[in-house]
């Protein structure tokens, strides 16, 4: 198994994580032993020499592990099936799902790419043929990437899809920013001219949703069409906005204790609680999802950044001249002659003028 993991891999790896990171991945095949591959600053290689802490660790039976060395099986596809399992950092295995077997063609292998955005460090993830019509896939507030993997599953056979770690999240970098609503739609609409992605159609979950909304707003020639799930849209009753205005993001790089045990045990269970019937999702995913959540609370500039853009959203102006409420009633749309729905004006709206018209499609 050892020669056949070794095989299936690279000898060197010139983007994402794995190419400037020391990260070192256990391979835990059930009833055939344990295997590490190595990265060192780009040179890859395998082992048997188990670290006392290792970045991640893949548990799969041998089946399932030589499906995915053979190519007959992308990690993405594996993970999401139950076929094997992640503890650790969900970012690093996906990028080295991304690199194994690579003459296999797999429409759900996710490759981690990074580039600069707006002057930060960005980590996505690209999948599916590179010709197709472009989704993007916006994560949560306290996720990552990971979080959007069955959406990125379900569209890669027909579209080219891109998943970024959000700032501050993930394997993307933390810059000192106030992570508002408005800050991120900016470094979103880079981001979409830096990856080729113009006209994109943008799927956003909370946080995300929240941003997409955004950018739709006041580029709508960017977004050809908007999916918000469950988006974090502004609080119409807020009783603590003079004292979340007076909390510094910086207070959230003091150094906290974290108990792995509790903080993953009650990390899991508050995850739980989001869903109505939570038997329905594997207990696997609740594991990673907890773990990457103490992984950005264990980062000083991760942990920060969850605090400031959890402030941006609670201080988020439901009405007003920068009222989220009156943008989103200003985004008034009507099917055009074609049956396609229009598209919304970029001017904003503000209480003492009219919302603009909505604009026809042009056909």
């Amino acid at each position: 198994m050892g020669r056949a993991l070794a095989a299936a891999l690279p000898t060197a790896v010139h983007d994402g994580v794995l190419a400037y990171r020391q990260v070192s991945v256990v391979f835990d095949v059930v009833g055939r032993g344990r295997w590490v591959v190595r990265t060192r600053f780009g040179t890859v290689s395998v082992d048997t020499r188990i670290p006392a802490r290792p970045t991640a660790t893949i548990t799969a039976d041998p089946a399932a592990v030589t499906a995915l060395l053979a190519g007959r099986c992308s990690l993405v596809s594996a993970f999401l099936t139950g076929a094997l399992r992640v503890r650790g950092s969900m970012s690093t295995v996906l990028a080295l799902g991304g690199v194994l077997a690579p003459a296999a063609d797999l429409p759900t292998r996710a490759r981690v790419r990074e580039t600069s955005v707006f002057g930060v460090r960005t980590g996505y993830l690209d999948a599916g043929p590179p010709g197709g019509p472009p989704v993007v896939l916006l994560h949560g507030l306290g996720a990552t990437n990971a979080s959007m993997l069955p959406v990125l599953a379900d569209l890669a056979t027909e579209h080219r899809v891109l998943a970024p770690d959000l700032p501050g999240f993930g394997s993307s970098a933390a810059p000192n920013w106030d992570y508002d609503p408005v800050q991120l739609q900016r470094w979103l609409r880079a981001f979409l001219d830096t990856v080729d992605a113009p006209a994109s159609a943008v799927i956003g979950h909370s946080l995300g949703g929240r941003f997409a909304l955004e950018l739709a707003l006041r580029n709508p020639d960017k977004v050809r069409s908007l999916v918000l799930l469950c988006p974090a849209l502004a609080f119409r009753r807020r009783q603590l906005t003079a004292l979340a205005r007076r909390i510094p993001a910086d207070l959230a790089r003091l150094p906290i204790a974290f108990p792995h045990r509790l903080l993953h045990e009650g990390t899991r269970g508050a995850y739980r609680t989001l869903f109505a019937d939570p038997d329905r999702v594997p207990r696997h995913w609740f594991d990673a999802a907890a773990d990457e959540w103490e992984l950005t609370l264990r980062d000083t500039g991760h942990r920060r950044a969850l605090w400031s853009a959890t402030l941006g959203l609670y201080l988020d102006e439901p009405f007003g001249d920068r009222g989220c409420g009156t943008e989103w009633r200003s985004w008034r749309c009507r099917p055009c002659a074609c049956g396609a729905p229009t598209t919304p004006s970029s001017r904003r709206a503000s209480p003492t003028t009219s919302p603009p018209p909505p604009r026809r499609c042009g056909r």
